[in-house]
């Protein structure tokens, strides 16, 4: 029997440190074993360059750990990395701890929650949390809301289309309406063809050849915005400073260390009250939280 391999980088309460158990997701979900083969090391495994696959090992994980029991996305639409989307809600729980907020009454907002509604699948069952997740398609949203509603989990997940392609929070956030926290995945890319590019780099990491499409990834939306990951996230602090006392602690994932300081910058003109970065790591891809809170 080979020992374990634990994922030391993913944090401590990540229920996916540990390889996948390929033997025991069969079990949960059977449509599992026809893509479950052998690895070039000998190891179960299966292709993670075919979506098809992909997207039923996310299936069978959603059903083992978290008990959704239902859970499709059309194949023109993300399909997240489970094990990274929990990491960012783990450690989004010690900054809420740590701030003595009680996060078992914690209510989120996750801005780009997408046809995968994945943040608040994994944080209403991993926490109790509420969430309320906005996203400016429609057709995600419509899916993301068959997913709530076959899974009976309306009450604490609720769904929001923003009207406004530039907005973040503005026509989402509600008068007189609080959050504990506000979560989000920004689009990464700065163009169409910068999202091509990534896709190929991940494609042929994978080791493939040949081109992918652009959908291998996501939506547009979900990859790729004018200005990229920066120019989002500076216009997502700048609206967070009209909702300074409707969320307490407003937080973001930052993949490019080279984004950090025009971020800082632009915390620092709004008055963040405090700013705090949360390391993040997940095999070889490296990232990180940054948090900002206008209360003392």
């Amino acid at each position: 029997m080979k020992p374990t391999q634990i994922k030391t980088t993913l944090h401590p309460r990540n229920q996916h440190r540990d390889r996948y158990d390929f033997e025991q997701l069969v079990e949960t979900s059977a449509a599992l074993k026809p893509y479950v083969k052998p690895n070039k090391f000998g190891d179960a495994s299966i292709d993670f360059a075919n979506p098809q696959a992909v997207k039923t090992l996310n299936q069978a994980l959603l059903k083992r750990f978290y008990q959704v029991a239902v859970w499709d996305v059309p194949k023109q639409y993300l399909c997240p990395p489970i094990p990274g989307r929990a990491d960012y809600l783990h450690y989004l729980a010690d900054l809420l701890t740590d701030n003595q907020l009680n996060s078992e009454s914690a209510r989120v907002l996750d801005i780009g929650v997408g046809a995968n509604v994945i943040y608040p699948l994994i944080g209403h069952h991993s926490y109790g949390w509420q969430f309320v997740g906005a996203d400016i398609d429609a057709a995600a949203l419509r899916n993301a809301q068959q997913i709530v509603d076959a899974n009976d989990l309306n009450n604490p997940i609720g769904l929001r289309l923003q009207n406004n392609k530039t907005a973040i929070f503005n026509g989402v956030i509600q008068k007189g309406e609080h959050f504990t926290a506000a979560i989000c995945n920004p689009p990464f890319h700065a163009s169409k063809a910068d999202a091509q590019a990534g896709a190929q780099r991940k494609w042929r990491g994978l080791g493939k050849s040949g081109k992918t499409a652009l959908n291998f990834g996501g939506q547009s939306n979900e990859l790729y915005c004018e200005g990229g990951e920066e120019a989002f996230i500076i216009n997502m602090i700048n609206e967070s400073q009209l909702f300074a006392t409707q969320c307490i602690w407003f937080t973001t994932l930052v993949s490019k260390a080279t984004t950090l300081p025009s971020v800082y910058r632009a915390l620092k003109k709004v008055g963040a009250r405090a700013v705090k970065t949360i390391e993040m790591q997940q095999g070889q891809k490296q990232s990180r939280i940054v948090a900002w809170t206008y209360f003392k």
